[in-house]
């Protein structure tokens, strides 16, 4: 990606700026990790007391607001990027918030507790896009000589 010409944050925008991208993509790797720890966690939690004893694993509630406030960090940055990757990020975190409240459900109907496929899914799309932007170099010879 280009360099940003117009700086906001000053000494951020020069020691994080250059590589904002691949922290991006680490925080989406590290909030995967931390959702199937919540997952784990969860499971036990609904084991053990029910639907008043699940709360947010504070690892993953961590992860996702650093991914929130790095993409809209990114957003200074990268405008067009930035917004694909902030809508993303933002829809991740809202699938978190109703999944979390769909497994206080699932708990205390006794039902087993699932997976949280809608925010795996939007997990996924947004490390796509991520890998993608943080990535391109890799496949840039090749889309160069197609485009």
């Amino acid at each position: 990606m280009a360099e940003p010409s117009v700086t906001f944050f000053g000494p951020i925008d020069t020691l994080i700026g250059p590589h904002i991208e691949y922290v991006l993509i680490a925080l989406v790797l590290a909030n995967f990790v931390t959702r199937k720890l919540a997952n784990d966690r969860h499971r036990r939690q609904a084991a053990e007391g029910g639907a008043e004893a699940l709360s947010r694993h504070p690892a993953h509630v961590a992860t996702s607001w650093l991914l929130v406030i790095g993409s809209l960090y990114y957003l200074t940055l990268h405008h067009h990027s930035g917004v694909v990757l902030s809508t993303l990020v933002l829809t991740t975190f809202l699938a978190d918030f109703f999944e979390f409240e769909a497994r206080k459900v699932e708990a205390r109907e006794e039902n087993p507790i699932e997976r949280p496929k809608g925010a795996i899914t939007a997990a996924f799309v947004t490390l796509l896009y991520a890998a993608y932007v943080s990535l391109f170099f890799l496949v840039q010879p090749v889309w160069s000589s197609v485009v």
